[in-house]
């Protein structure tokens, strides 16, 4: 894959161009309804299932998206593209909960049906618009999930290169993002008074980004893409699993899309995503600097994010070990034991994929930005997992050469080799294994699904095997005290604001059914 360079110049130019940028006459012109199918009843009432291809406008000169003076117009000498768009909302728009939860897919895959209506059991993989537990629906959310990647259900606009070949150009998917979004939360009618089935319902918008897209949402706030003429386009961002980082997004060739390329353990110089501005505290100076909206934001981090992902960078910036402090607009919640992707199993990784069910901690943040959004109550505190130097056998993804001050910082870890710190889920506090362990050969997947090593039943197995960690019979005297430590853990995580009701229910009850030797 060619490499881009970054940096702060090109970053601190595009805000610039931003900054005197008015999208006024950028806009979408039509919305084409392509089914309408019944999505199920919920506490609101009905929901409807709506697929839309969407045709939208950008204006010559307008926007800072490099190449895009290149593009073909259309008769009326502005710059098309169309998208494909699914919204899922109440039949009867008045009676949600006046929040457009707007979906940015990861490679292609919706992803809020998975990270808010999973259940412990039986987990949605991205990707999939099943119901699941609900969740969105009974607490009145409409969720729209807009296509902005090549390759991925989005028609860009296109130029001809020097060599003769077309070229598509990626970096339109920040205003299709924006604009689409604009348009579900603000209009009444498309040019051909084709109505928005959400007309007058939408009070706030809220954006949900996921590794790839989580990136994509700090290029998109740090760019100045979060406005529309006077209006903030989203007032609350959710982020999972990109603390650090921005995107890729450049003109290609063919139909694949160029905006999925990271560093990894195989290629830890990947250019054009851990490039300054790294730290959250100095993203958002720079967007408030630029005079550009600063959304309430909440980043959910994994154990996984700091040995793959270089998520510390997202702490310090790319010099030294020092943290800077977090803005009062964002809330961190580092997940203790969390891998970045679960995966069902085994994948030619030395051991199974990692299993703690960190749904539960989206779902309660999900809530608490929203009434932070709505109201002003603020969420929890800040949960960080306290952090130190990589060592040399940690098995975390080095700093890339571009970076020669940057440390690469990873979480302290406890004698069974889990995350300290952080939110802690009942699970972990009650653990029968080590969760999220690196997971060799640090394959892309091996390494971002992490692993999961359970304690050994009894001292004399753990023994005849070599394991030092203490097994469970030497941890529980028995199931009952188990289940004990799980509930004490699981009140003590909603106390702080961190975990549902209905989820501690179903951990504690899973817990009941675990295999502990009496």
């Amino acid at each position: 894959m060619a490499r881009i360079a970054f940096t702060v110049a090109t970053v601190a130019c595009l805000a610039a161009l931003m900054g005197g940028h008015s999208a006024a006459q950028a806009r979408v012109t039509r919305v084409e309804l392509l089914s309408q199918t019944a999505y199920g009843t919920f506490a609101p009432g009905e929901y409807v299932r709506f697929d839309f291809r969407v045709v939208g406008e950008l204006v010559p000169g307008t926007e800072p998206i490099p190449d895009l003076e290149l593009a073909a117009r259309n008769p009326r000498g502005f710059i098309e593209y169309a998208t494909l768009a699914t919204l899922i909302a109440p039949a009867d728009p008045g009676r949600g909960n006046g929040t457009l939860l707007v979906d940015v897919p990861n490679r292609g895959r919706p992803i809020a049906q998975s990270l808010f209506n999973s259940k412990r059991r039986t987990i949605l993989y991205i990707g999939s618009f099943d119901r699941g537990t609900g969740f969105l629906q009974d607490n009145g959310f409409s969720t729209l999930a807009v296509a902005w990647e090549q390759g991925h259900g989005v028609e860009l606009p296109s130029f001809v290169g020097e060599d003769g070949k077309p070229r598509r150009i990626e970096g339109v998917a920040l205003p299709i993002v924006r604009d689409v979004a604009d348009f579900f939360a603000t209009a009444s009618t498309d040019d051909a008074g084709v109505r928005n089935p959400l007309a007058g319902s939408v009070k706030r918008s809220i954006a949900l980004g996921y590794s790839q897209t989580g990136r994509f949402l700090r290029s998109f706030m740090l760019r100045g893409f979060n406005r529309v003429e006077r209006r903030v386009v989203f007032q609350g961002v959710h982020i999972l699993g990109a603390a650090q980082g921005l995107i890729v997004l450049r003109s290609t060739p063919g139909t694949e899309s160029g905006a999925g390329g990271v560093p990894t353990f195989a290629d830890p110089e990947f250019r054009g995503v851990s490039e300054e501005p790294l730290a959250v505290s100095d993203v958002m100076a720079q967007v408030e600097q630029g005079g550009l909206p600063v959304p309430r934001t909440v980043l959910v981090n994994t154990t996984t994010d700091y040995f793959s992902l270089r998520s510390s960078l997202g702490r310090t910036g790319g010099s030294g070990t020092a943290e800077r402090a977090l803005p009062d607009s964002v809330r961190m919640y580092d997940v203790a034991g969390a891998s970045h992707a679960l995966v069902a199993g085994a994948g030619g990784c030395k051991y199974p994929y990692a299993v703690l069910d960190w749904h539960p901690v989206m779902r309660a943040t999900l809530l608490a930005l929203d009434r932070w959004v709505s109201s002003g109550t603020p969420p929890p505190p800040s949960r960080l997992m306290p952090l130190q130097p990589a060592s040399s056998d940690s098995m975390a993804l080095k700093a890339p050469a571009h970076l020669p001050a940057a440390s690469i910082l990873v979480p302290v870890l406890d004698v069974d080799g889990n995350a300290t710190g952080g939110v802690r889920l009942p699970d972990v506090v009650a653990a029968l294994g080590t969760h999220a362990a690196q997971n060799p050969p640090l394959t892309f997947l091996c390494a971002l699904a992490a692993g999961y090593v359970p304690f050994a039943k009894s001292k004399r197995e753990r023994e005849a095997s070599g394991d030092l960690r203490l097994s469970l019979e030497e941890r529980y005297t028995d199931r009952n005290d188990y289940v004990r430590r799980i509930r004490v853990a699981a009140r003590d995580l909603q106390e702080q604001g961190l975990l549902l009701s209905e989820d501690a229910a179903e951990i504690i009850s899973s817990a009941a059914e675990a295999s502990i030797p009496n």
